[in-house]
């Protein structure tokens, strides 16, 4: 049986207590350390928002669908063919060691496409826990989500 899977997971213990890490999400001052460069509000149950990547010159629309604080948040994002959801679940370890999966799903396409937006979700999902996991823990800015698409390179496509 060959059936695909219709969703990307990726996970990462952060070694901060899990209101921190819950709240990295939530609060756009922090969450643009390490993700995206602007947000139009905190996330807030029922809230419509944006969220921009202003080195890509691009904004997604969010849509925060349920908020169950220091344990769940859940978005649909993105327009047409490439909404989406995005759960994050936050697991209190013990005080210090929050283990945080997020599952991107419902991707609305098939085929090649389907294939192309989950190896994306992976790869940038993976980069915001990484980057996430630095800036908490460390204080570092890695820029990953700035130098997974270089501009350099996306002008010469």
């Amino acid at each position: 049986m060959n059936e695909t899977v219709n969703l990307s997971k990726t996970a990462l213990g952060i070694r901060k207590p899990v209101k921190e890490v819950f709240e990295a999400f939530i609060d756009p001052d922090i969450t643009t350390k390490f993700w995206f460069t602007h947000s139009t509000g905190k996330l807030r149950t029922g809230r419509t928002l944006e969220w921009k990547w202003q080195m890509y010159n691009l904004t997604i629309p969010v849509v925060v669908l349920e908020i169950v604080e220091n344990q769940i948040i859940i978005i649909e994002w993105g327009e047409g063919d490439h909404r989406s959801t995005v759960k994050w679940e936050f697991l209190s370890v013990n005080k210090g060691l929050t283990f945080l999966t997020i599952t991107n799903y419902d991707f609305r396409t098939g085929g090649d496409e389907l294939t192309s937006q989950l190896k994306d979700s992976t790869k940038g999902f993976t980069f915001v826990l990484a980057g996430l996991k630095a800036w908490l823990e460390h204080k570092i800015r890695l820029n990953l989500t700035e130098d997974a698409f270089p501009k350099e390179l996306m002008a010469k496509k």
